[in-house]
């Protein structure tokens, strides 16, 4: 018999598991751009314990492990800026990008205000452009990330969810 994958609050006992997860799913995010040095890869983990004391933080459990994360905050213009998603590679595909993606949305809308969501992800991930445009994201504009990446920019309406994840 097999286990549920459960959505839940980080805690700061997940901050280094998150830390862990997000090294090895953002590798292939680095080989798709050659660049070992984007955002996600470069961050410490004291800083993701600050994010997850301070931010709108999620996690995927398949039991004790942690195999998906993402964060949210609310930014000065009301809109929920939402990053660094990820799930472990041997549980892509089976939807739980879009469980965390739908339960930080709804925690930042409910909880803190949010009125517009709005997520940043290159312009080459394909499979990540997918999701968000199945789940209601448009594209908004583009920028370049502070590591080079060519960005593309997705927002939504609070309260606009897709019938389908």
């Amino acid at each position: 018999m097999g286990m549920s994958v459960t959505i839940s609050v980080a805690t700061e006992q997940d901050a280094e598991q998150i830390f862990r997860l997000q090294y090895l799913c953002f590798q292939s995010e680095a080989a798709l751009y050659g660049n070992y040095r984007i955002d996600p890869l470069v961050q410490t983990l004291d800083s993701v314990r600050q994010e997850v004391a301070s931010d709108c933080v999620f996690v995927a459990r398949l039991g004790d492990e942690v195999v998906g994360s993402v964060r949210g905050k609310v930014t000065e213009d009301g809109a929920a800026a939402i990053g660094k998603l990820c799930v472990h590679p041997r549980l892509q595909g089976h939807g739980i990008g879009a469980r965390l993606l739908r339960t930080a949305e709804a925690a930042l809308e409910s909880e803190r205000g949010a009125t517009t969501f709005r997520l940043f992800t290159g312009h080459r991930s394909e499979g990540n452009l997918r999701l968000y445009r199945r789940v209601g994201y448009q594209t908004v504009g583009r920028a370049k990330g502070s590591d080079g990446v060519e960005m593309i920019i997705l927002e939504k309406q609070a309260g606009q969810y897709a019938a389908t994840a």
